[in-house]
């Protein structure tokens, strides 16, 4: 395209200007002069496949870097002429007298607004795989790095991340926080999407706060996996349907569990009750503790200050030793208050009294009863 030229104006031969100065001042235009980093605001004149022109108020229309017009080619060619634009000056003038503008940040805040749309919208998008990190993969998203978490991958791509380096993946938006620069996406909500969407059906018909009938499918050191089978819907039409949940090891019982495995193996059944539901990955939160009254309901009225109870060393440790008063309570005697004369073993009785008593943070201080050689009874 031909640079921009200053129109003249028909003027008396007697009149001619004799300078630049006199002319601008003749026809009224003003020229504006730039500096390398200044912002300016311009309208689009034209748009080509090779860059775009921007009436910035100088003697030649503006052109953008051909290099970053490369990088945002989408965004330019959704320009058209008239739209008023903001950027920022990288060349004050070229070879051709030219201003080179950088309108990266526009062209980054228009695919920031893309994102929240396809996230709003539940659109499916293409990236491109950068790298894997520690907890995902990096990706390309048109000049926007995202992220999928682990998560958020499918079986297939969760077990080869490395493999899917440079490829290309379908991905859908599930988090947009443009201020923290943070773009989360799943390809699990695009290859699994069948999948998601039967779960999701299942869990329509499973009840938070009712008891079912469930299967250990795994054992792991935090907790247990097991498998309940919902009855069918006619309603919604919806046959059997096996759905999958955790049993945290702190919902396995009321008393501390140290080891799952010696509490449940693969295979076994029980009763479980549902504490919560995942609808996004269709997993179920449950519990077996829960189906049994709180034992701690009772400290109150029957641990109280100064009574004393018959108790089972159940663990000896450096800060003291903890004491099972009944099933789910323990209490601690701590090292400071031992009787220096006394020592004590796994499963042996000891008698202790109750120092004192903090429901919220569930603990049981005590101290040891001691006896003289005349049976008599002392703190």
């Amino acid at each position: 395209m031909a640079t921009k030229t200053v129109k003249k104006s028909k003027i008396p031969s007697s009149q001619k200007a004799v300078s630049m100065e006199e002319l601008l001042a003749q026809t009224g235009y003003t020229l504006h002069g730039f500096k390398r980093g200044q912002k300016v605001n311009g309208i689009v004149a034209e748009v080509t496949n090779r860059t775009v022109y921007i009436d910035v108020g100088g003697k030649t229309e503006a052109i953008v870097s051909e290099q970053e017009f490369e990088l945002a080619k989408d965004y330019f060619r959704a320009l058209k002429p008239g739209d008023k634009v903001e950027g920022m000056v990288l060349v004050t003038e070229n070879d051709a007298g030219q201003v080179i503008l950088s309108l990266r940040r526009a062209a980054i805040d228009s695919k920031w607004v893309a994102m929240e749309q396809a996230m709003a919208d539940e659109n499916e998008l293409t990236v491109r795989v950068k790298e894997a990190i520690k907890g995902g993969l990096l990706v390309d998203l048109d000049g926007i790095f995202g992220f999928i978490p682990t998560s958020q991958m499918g079986h297939e791509l969760e077990s080869n991340q490395i493999s899917a380096i440079n490829k290309v993946l379908r991905v859908k938006v599930v988090e947009v926080d443009r201020s923290q620069n943070r773009l989360v996406l799943s390809e699990k909500a695009v290859s699994e999407a069948k999948e998601i969407e039967a779960r999701k059906e299942a869990l329509s018909i499973v009840k938070v706060g009712g008891e079912y009938e469930a299967m250990v499918v795994g054992v792991v050191p935090f907790g247990v996996f097991a498998e309940i089978e919902t009855d069918k819907d006619k309603k919604n039409k919806i046959d059997k349907a096996k759905l999958e949940g955790l049993i945290h090891i702190s919902e396995l019982s009321w008393e501390k569990v140290d080891d799952v495995t010696g509490k449940v193996k693969v295979g076994d059944k029980m009763k479980v009750l549902v504490i919560g539901a995942d609808e996004e990955n269709g997993k179920l939160a449950l519990s077996v503790k829960r189906l049994t009254e709180d034992p701690w309901l009772v400290v109150e009225r029957k641990y109280k200050i100064d009574s004393k109870h018959v108790g089972t060393v159940s663990k000896i440790a450096p800060y003291g030793v903890l004491v099972r008063m009944e099933k789910g309570i323990e209490g601690l005697i701590h090292a400071s208050k031992m009787p220096s004369d006394l020592s004590f073993t796994d499963g042996q009785k000891v008698d202790v009294y109750v120092e004192s008593v903090d429901l919220e943070k569930r603990r049981l201080s005590l101290g040891v009863v001691v006896k003289d050689t005349k049976g008599m009874i002392y703190k």
